[in-house]
């Protein structure tokens, strides 16, 4: 397992693990790769329901020639402190950095000295940018602005709201540690909970669209492809970086498994969960591995997910009833995690009789969701045909 890019140069050039190549961790990298390909998959799909008439752009007045307006220059000034800031104390205590870089960064550790510094600098370079386009009298001009030319606030958007989210969903799973310590729990860098990423993406991403006024429907139809190729992406840092999402200890491998023995059962050594057992001689600082081996469900899920994600991609343009892919993505979504849950180890709760996870339950309720939503979009569909 690869917890950060420093024992992964040590498998492919022999490097000494735990070098300063560690502070960039193996599921952020993926956490990253994944925002990015939805971003790309659903600029595409935006881009394609524009051209086909579905959007209308939105007419915007903007005052150019202007120079740089106070509001502007304070921001640039804000994010330089914050630069200067933490950069400079990073530097100069990169042995605590990469100990616990989220600490670090969510602390208010720093250097007052260089984030003044870099603040006015920051002020000064946007001041000089703005002062190359001032004109001598400004003038108004009207601006078309499309959807997919605001695929960069709505990447931003989700991506805010859906880490808050599954900060907040991971806690409630974990109530007595948060209670114990409030702040150091919702700040750590550690402890996503995926579904609370969609539901908090989801209703960030809502309220920034209607704010734009566009069409939440389209929209949803057009990110549901995008969504589940980035839920495969991203289970791909679970697995590499073994973050613990891991499944119940495997079974006896059947004698029909035509497969690698590593996808039936793994130990997931190096884990950046640091769960197991100590692995003998290892003396890193990530040296431990599950005995006995687990079901690696992370793969199975990148699998489905990638597979759900082609078939979603390929069946988008059959659907002409606006939200009915949203929604059968939807579907799709709860009976892959529903099913994948049946070999994963999570506490469960007592509903109803049933000892169900938090992902169950979640996935139970998404699934009705998404029926409903279908049947009553085909209802809404077949009314107005007949109407016409």
């Amino acid at each position: 397992m690869y917890p950060d890019l420093s024992y992964l140069f040590h498998d492919l050039f022999g490097t000494q693990p735990d070098n300063w190549t560690s502070i960039f961790k193996t599921f952020g990298l993926f956490l990253v790769l994944a925002i990015l390909s939805a971003a790309y998959l659903l600029y595409k799909e935006l881009k394609r329901k524009a051209d086909e008439g579905v959007f209308t752009p939105r007419e915007t007045q903007k005052k150019v020639g202007l120079g740089a307006t106070p509001m502007e220059l304070a921001w640039n000034s804000i994010f330089g402190f914050l630069i200067g800031f933490k950069l400079v104390y990073i530097f100069q205590n990169f042995a605590e950095f990469k100990a616990d870089a989220s600490g670090v960064l969510l602390s208010s550790k720093g250097s007052f000295l260089a984030g003044i510094v870099a603040a006015a600098l920051f002020g000064w370079l946007k001041y000089r940018e703005k002062a190359k386009d001032k004109l001598d009298k400004p003038k108004t001009i009207t601006e078309k602005i499309w959807p997919h030319d605001r695929i960069g606030d709505i990447t931003i958007i989700a991506a805010v709201s859906g880490i808050v989210g599954a900060k907040v969903f991971a806690l409630i799973e974990d109530l007595p540690s948060f209670f114990a310590d409030p702040i150091g729990m919702f700040f750590s860098g550690s402890g996503l909970a995926i579904y609370g990423g969609l539901i908090g993406g989801f209703f960030g991403v809502y309220w920034y669209l209607n704010r734009h006024k566009i069409p939440f429907l389209p929209v949803a139809d057009a990110v549901a492809p995008a969504l589940m190729v980035s839920y495969g992406v991203g289970r791909m840092g679970c697995h590499f970086s073994g973050d613990g999402d891991w499944g119940d200890p495997a079974g006896a491998q059947p004698d029909w498994w035509f497969l690698p023995d590593w996808l039936w059962s793994y130990n997931y050594p190096n884990n950046v969960a640091q769960q197991g057992v100590p692995i003998e001689g290892c003396e890193f600082e990530y040296c431990t591995q599950l005995i006995p081996e687990v079901y690696p469900t992370p793969l199975y899920e990148i699998a489905m997910a990638l597979l759900l994600g082609w078939v979603l991609w390929k069946v988008r343009k059959r659907f002409l009833v606006p939200g009915m892919l949203f929604f059968l993505y939807v579907v799709l979504n709860g009976i892959e995690r529903f099913a994948i849950e049946q070999i994963r180890i999570n506490d469960e709760y007592n509903v109803l009789g049933f000892q169900l996870t938090q992902a169950e339950i979640i996935a139970l309720c998404l699934i009705g969701i998404g029926i409903a939503g279908m049947i009553i979009l085909r209802n809404r569909h077949k009314k107005a045909k007949a109407t016409k």
